[in-house]
């Protein structure tokens, strides 16, 4: 098969290349604003461009099999960037997937459009209400892709937990860089909460799934998490503790962090948004009893594992980023102010 990865040379985008790579999948094209700078770029096919571009994403379309759409404006993004990319940029790939009679269109959204909800955990067919304009788009660039499943493209949908692994910095980077220097780590709320995530390797092999089941089993929706996972205190805490400085996970009072980080994000001062603290101290985590029993989707990494495993994967190799910043999943992204506050843990 041939298949189109959109944001190839994102986090999930060069795991992807590399998963499918060892499935035995030869022929990968990438389709992504940023350079496939990887080891693995002579192995692929790359187009430079923005799928907003009818006359790119065309080009790219050519002789595809299927799709595996991943592309997306981060919520750090301007407004009217998220939207046009997200939901204008995925009508286009469908329209030009369809032009192209592609067998099959992955669509990789997220958790996101749950919103914050007053239940757990949640389930496909719940409630969708998204957060500021990230949530919202993912919502509905959902409805765009349920467009065509009607028209009867086989659109299967994603929505994973926020991923991590080799590879992955964005917010994190916070985390393992007041590990690595041997800080406290603050958290909002007392860290009860229990807030699943997803190692990258698993998300993979369930995007590996929803290519290959037939049709009418993947032509469906499903949420995509960690099997196992515990309380967010002692998730976080097995970093820490990996770091060898004997620090701690600190909770504070929600409302008053918040408070603080929504004034901190007006001012521009702070790389955390609205999602990221507003349900860091809730609890966030869904179903995937469906992934399992339709997809056979069987996740091997718990929290701990994921957070681990990127952890390490930041330490050797903190050189080639230190001193990159920049507001995708590929950079850490600027502390602000939070670099004052960490002198003070």
């Amino acid at each position: 098969m041939k298949v189109l990865i959109t944001g190839g040379a994102g986090f999930l985008g060069v795991n992807l290349v590399r998963h499918l790579l060892d499935k035995g999948v030869a022929d990968i094209v990438s389709l992504d604003i940023l350079p496939f700078d990887y080891p693995e770029k002579e192995k692929i096919r790359e187009i430079a461009g923005d799928i907003r571009d009818p006359d790119t994403v065309e080009q790219a379309m050519t002789g595809i099999d299927m799709v595996v759409h991943g592309a997306a404006a981060l919520p750090l993004y301007k407004k009217q960037d998220i939207f046009s990319t997200d939901i204008d940029g995925t009508r286009n790939l469908l329209e030009a997937a369809a032009r192209h009679t592609v067998s099959r269109f992955v669509h990789i959204s997220s958790t996101a459009v749950y919103g914050i909800p007053d239940h757990h955990p949640l389930k496909e067919d719940d409630r969708l209400d998204g957060v500021g304009p990230y949530g919202k788009a993912k919502i509905a660039a959902e409805q765009v892709c349920l467009e065509f499943r009607e028209k009867g493209m086989c659109v299967p949908i994603l929505r994973p937990k926020s991923f991590i692994g080799p590879e992955r910095l964005g917010v994190f980077a916070l985390l393992y860089d007041w590990a690595r220097d041997g800080r406290n780590f603050p958290m909002i709320g007392n860290g009860g909460n229990r807030y699943q995530l997803l190692d990258v390797e698993d998300l993979c092999e369930a995007i590996w799934l929803a290519m290959t089941k037939p049709a009418a089993t993947a032509n469906d929706t499903f949420n995509i998490g960690a099997g196992e996972f515990a309380t967010m205190k002692e998730d976080y805490q097995a970093v820490l503790d990996q770091a060898g400085f004997g620090k701690r996970i600190i909770g504070f009072p929600a409302w008053p962090v918040i408070t603080t980080l929504r004034i901190l994000e007006m001012l521009r001062l702070s790389p955390l948004y609205k999602w990221v603290y507003e349900t860091a101290s809730k609890d966030s985590f869904v179903a995937i009893d469906k992934a399992r029993e339709k997809l056979g989707f069987s996740p091997r990494f718990s929290n701990q594992d994921a957070l681990l495993r990127n952890y390490q994967w930041y330490v050797d190799n903190l050189e080639q980023f230190q001193s990159a910043s920049g507001t995708n999943h590929r950079v850490p992204w600027k502390q602000g102010a939070l670099s004052v506050i960490k002198k003070l843990f």
